[in-house]
């Protein structure tokens, strides 16, 4: 069995999970792809050197890798998926950050979490993606979301006019700070930010949600994720900032850009107790009712 270990780097408090994770996975006679960049940051005993391949592009990681193991918050988690790209890996997330809502299993279950792995016992959730086209080369060879793609103006520039098309067919102009467009996964970050509505992770629809709108009677929408939708911004500024996740890119309001689904899905590992209702309770206190 062979597992890859990404991270973006640990601070100092976490170096003993990893060592006590790379031990446990030795004791089951695992083999560890470890990120490249890790072995110059962390301090790790020789003996345990032997057993680690190190790895650093998607392309080091072949069908031999059952799991790729991500350690940070739910940023890591995001990259993690990025790196694991069409390979239809499962990505399990210790949770070294704060919230960890994607990264669930905290680092007191780490244990457990080897044992699941081992046994099988745990769930693989399936989960879908936003891909961005452009006339314009965009976000290199990983076009793709797991949260949401988003428009947004440039600093303290005005708002901008984003003038959107559902299947080619005129949906609204929004004038606004920004649009965002969320998977149902991403509908508890930055969409749920926004007030946007919290859609279940199996739900097959996207979220276009407004950013500070200038409208009174502007609201979500929630759209079928079989749906292309399409975009044309004007404003003042020549420029504005397109994002997936994390990454950004600043482009020319010229740009033509549409959004629709991946053509393939991310997989997460959940272990059997965890689900996302109990995730919704314990992490973002929905539902909190001190009467209750």
């Amino acid at each position: 069995m062979k597992v890859a270990i990404y991270s973006r780097g640990l601070d100092a408090e976490h170096t003993h999970a990893l060592v006590l994770l790379l031990e446990e996975l030795k004791k089951h006679n695992i083999t560890v792809l470890l990120y490249r960049p890790l072995l110059g940051m962390i301090p790790i005993p020789s003996a345990l050197l032997e057993h680690i391949i190190p790895f650093q592009v998607p392309s080091d990681l072949n069908n031999e890798v059952e799991c790729i193991i991500s350690l940070g918050g739910d940023g890591t988690m995001l990259d993690t998926v990025v790196l694991a790209k069409d390979s239809n890996i499962p990505i399990l997330g210790i949770n070294f950050g704060r919230l960890g809502f994607l990264a669930s299993i905290s680092p007191e279950e780490l244990i457990v979490a080897v044992d699941a792995l081992i046994n099988g016992t745990y769930v693989i959730d399936k989960r879908s993606l936003i891909h961005v086209d452009a006339n314009v080369p965009l976000f290199g060879d990983a076009p793709f979301a797991l949260n949401e793609f988003s428009i947004h103006k440039r600093d303290t520039s005005p708002m901008i006019k984003i003038h959107t098309y559902l299947n080619g067919e005129f949906l609204n102009t929004y004038w606004a700070d920004g649009l965002i467009v969320s998977t149902p996964t991403g509908s508890t970050g930055y969409n749920m930010s926004c007030n946007g509505p919290i859609l279940f992770p199996e739900s097959s629809s996207f979220v276009i949600t407004p950013v500070a709108p200038h409208n009174l009677n502007v609201r979500s929408i929630v759209v079928a994720d079989s749906d292309i939708i399409s975009f044309e911004i004007e404003g003042r500024a020549e420029q504005f900032i397109c994002s997936l996740d994390a990454r950004r890119e600043i482009v020319d309001r010229n740009i033509q850009l549409a959004v629709k689904k991946e053509s393939f899905m991310a997989s997460l590992v959940r272990l059997n107790e965890n689900s996302f209702l109990s995730t919704l309770r314990t992490k973002l206190t929905w539902g909190l009712d001190k009467r209750n």
